[in-house]
C-alpha cells in the first residue's frame, strides 16, 4: 500500500517513514509539511493512506481530510495526534482511525491493516462527523482532475443549479456536488439566503436594485446581479439598512 506521511515536523514524519518501510507491504511515497501540500500530493502519488498529523499550521489535519474525501478514489485517512481529544472518538465508527504520539509500531502495523480505501457511503459518513467539528475555511472541488482549493473569504456566492452548485469566487468559478442547505447551516453568519437556489457572503452585499422583473442584489466587485425572492426580501433589505 502507497503511504502519504502529513506532519509539520520533520522529525516526527521521519520517525513515522521508518517504521512504515519496515514493513513489507507498505511504501511511504511522499511526505508533507501541511495539509495544502498533502492534497497536492495525495493526488499526484496516488496513495491508499495518508497518515495525517492533526494540528498543523495553515489548512490543518481535520480541513485537509475533508478535502481529500472529495478526491474521486479518496485514500484513507488516519490521524496521528498528541492529543487525545474526545472528538476523535467519533472517527472509531466512522472509518477512520488515529494513532497517539509517539506512535508505537504495534499500533502503526494493526491501524496500516486495517485501512483500506473508504467506500463512496464511508466517505459521505466521515464527512458528516468531520463537519460537526469545525466549519471549513476552503471549499474543494476538483478541476481537470485536480483538487481546487478556494478560500471561504473569497466566495462572493453559492448558486444551485440541480443536482450542482456553482462556486463564484474571486478567481472565476468551480461546480461543487453540495446541498445548499448544508453550505447555509455550515456557513450560518458568513452566507446569506436571498432566494431558494442563491447564498451570497454579507461581506459583499452593496446594495439592491428594483427592476421590472423584482428585486436584485448588486453584489461589491461584480458587475452583476442575483435575484432575490419575496420571501427573503425583508431580511436582505435589514442587512443593507446596517451597510
Amino acid at each position: 500500500m502507497k503511504v502519504l506521511i502529513v506532519d509539520d515536523e520533520k522529525l516526527a514524519r521521519d520517525r513515522l517513514a521508518r517504521m512504515v518501510n519496515d514493513l513489507a507491504e507498505h511504501e511511504v511515497v511522499a511526505q508533507a509539511a501541511n495539509g495544502q501540500e498533502a492534497i497536492d500530493l495525495a493526488v499526484v502519488s496516488e496513495a491508499d493512506i495518508v497518515l495525517m498529523d492533526i494540528r498543523m499550521p495553515g489548512l490543518d489535519g481535520i480541513q485537509a481530510a475533508r478535502h481529500l474525501a472529495q478526491m474521486e478514489h479518496p485514500p484513507a485517512v488516519i490521524f496521528t495526534t498528541a492529543f487525545a481529544d474526545h472528538a476523535l472518538e467519533a472517527f472509531e465508527t466512522h472509518a477512520v482511525d488515529y494513532l497517539l504520539k509517539p506512535v508505537k509500531k504495534e499500533r502503526l502495523q494493526t491501524a496500516l491493516a486495517a485501512a483500506q480505501k473508504p467506500t463512496r457511503a464511508q466517505v459521505d459518513q466521515t464527512n458528516e462527523v468531520l463537519s460537526t467539528l469545525e466549519s471549513r475555511q476552503h471549499i474543494c472541488a476538483r478541476v481537470r482532475g485536480n483538487l481546487e482549493l478556494v478560500k471561504i473569504e473569497d466566495i462572493y456566492y453559492f448558486q444551485a443549479d440541480h443536482k450542482y452548485v456553482t462556486v463564484r469566487h474571486r478567481k472565476g468559478q468551480m461546480l461543487i456536488e453540495e446541498s445548499l442547505k448544508s453550505l447555509e447551516n455550515e456557513f450560518e453568519g458568513i452566507f446569506v439566503r436571498i432566494h431558494r437556489n442563491a447564498l451570497v457572503n454579507r461581506t459583499y452585499i452593496a446594495g439592491m436594485r428594483n427592476q421590472d422583473d423584482g428585486h436584485h442584489l448588486l453584489i461589491k466587485e461584480l458587475d452583476e446581479t442575483l435575484e432575490i425572492s419575496r420571501r427573503h426580501l425583508s431580511p436582505i433589505r435589514k442587512i443593507i439598512k446596517k451597510l
